[in-house]
């Protein structure tokens, strides 16, 4: 069987099976997926992806990387709601593993999906702006009292800060704000340490993409699975589907993928230092990722 044919027919086994595991777990109450969201969709949208990327070594991370990892990924992608073609999502290469890592656009996805959020604006705030805020005594949640900006003002070289402006379903709203200094040193978590061409060229947009991912942080990590259980068609209690869902699919067990065809082999894993590499869409190069990741928020 040549190369080719062997890249086709590892591709279609590791699709079959995976989206043979998403109907099983859905068939089984193990898995629920919110009603806008088509996973067919979102796997054909990540195949096409996951079919141009490669590696440090400029080859195909569909022959140099696991096809559990890819498996796995894929799966993960799926349970969350997110889809990879959306750019709520990347594929991250470890070594010889794939692993699907959620981004600002799939922050803001199931922020909105889950939390109760309407809605989230991020802004920069420039040396010669005049920005002022509060904290309410009772709440504890920040609040804008006033922010007044010039045209004049937006200089790259004299961002002071920025802020996420959240907004509720339920009309309220709270705020987060972050000081250059500490947008700085969350960067330095990153794998280039803000010092990618994205953060040198559009240090704004970084900035406020760093402030939203904080805001949000809270937000998702507090929030529930209410609104995937509202179309479940049971007369079990709640808690108990729940209890079902984290022993089931959601509990990161690892997929079996059947080898079939001998001619795709798995490479070994060589014992030497793993160097992370994340990887996008592209032609013959190397694809190193201009955007870093934050550290979480």
């Amino acid at each position: 069987m040549s190369e080719e044919k062997s890249v086709q027919k590892f591709q279609e086994t590791t699709m079959e099976v995976v989206l043979k595991k998403v109907t099983e777990f859905r068939e089984c109450g193990g898995l629920h997926l919110p009603a806008d969201y088509s996973v067919e969709n979102a796997m054909r949208g990540a195949w096409l992806v996951l079919q141009d990327l490669k590696d440090k070594s400029n080859m195909p991370v569909l022959q140099t990387c696991s096809r559990e990892s890819i498996a796995n990924a894929l799966l993960d992608m799926a349970t969350q709601g997110l889809s990879v073609a959306k750019k709520q999502g990347a594929f991250v290469q470890y070594g010889n593993k794939i692993t699907f890592q959620r981004e600002y656009f799939g922050n803001i996805a199931l922020a909105k999906r889950y939390s109760g959020m309407k809605d989230v604006h991020g802004n920069i705030i420039y040396k010669d702006d005049v920005f002022k805020y509060g904290v309410n005594a009772e709440t504890g949640r920040k609040y804008i009292i006033q922010h007044t900006q010039e045209v004049s003002n937006i200089d790259f070289t004299k961002i002071v800060g920025a802020y996420a402006l959240v907004m509720m379903e339920d009309g309220s709203t709270f705020l987060e704000v972050m000081s250059w200094p500490q947008i700085q040193q969350s960067w330095k978590q990153g794998s280039t340490k803000g010092e990618s061409p994205a953060h040198k060229n559009f240090p704004d947009q970084m900035a406020i993409k760093t402030v939203v991912n904080r805001a949000l942080k809270i937000l998702i990590s507090s929030s529930n699975d209410a609104v995937l259980m509202e179309n479940i068609e049971t007369n079990r209690p709640i808690e108990a589907v729940k209890e079902e869902i984290k022993q089931g699919a959601n509990s990161g067990k690892v997929i079996d993928i059947p080898v079939e065809d001998e001619e795709i082999q798995t490479p070994e894993v060589v014992e030497e230092p793993v160097v992370e590499s994340t990887v996008k869409p592209g032609k013959g190069k190397d694809l190193k990722k201009e955007e870093p990741k934050e550290p979480g928020f």
